[in-house]
């Protein structure tokens, strides 16, 4: 009873393990060499035209978020001047 239901779990964990294996054996070696070039480029932008769209869409987003965080911060700080007199008295028409 007990090894049919072990079965299916080796067969997966077989699989699996195989399977992932060949396809990331041979891409390994060839990063390792476009990343270790001596040629300049920043590490961070050396995967090509993505991780510089990825790179600059971080930074807008990050300039954007602390322009924004200053603001309310502004806004917090000085609140509109307001009638306090409006809510105690209201106004008789």
């Amino acid at each position: 009873m007990l090894q049919y239901l072990l079965a299916p779990c080796q067969i997966t964990q077989r699989t699996m393990s195989t399977a992932s294996h060949r396809q990331f054996e041979h891409k390994v070696p060839g990063k390792q060499k476009l990343f270790q070039e001596g040629n300049g480029i920043p590490v961070h932008l050396k995967g090509g035209i993505a991780d510089a769209v990825l790179y600059r869409a971080t930074m807008i987003l990050r300039v954007d978020g602390m322009a924004y965080a200053i603001y309310q911060l502004t806004m917090t700080s000085f609140p509109k001047r307001q009638d306090w007199l409006q809510f105690i008295l209201p106004a008789v028409t």
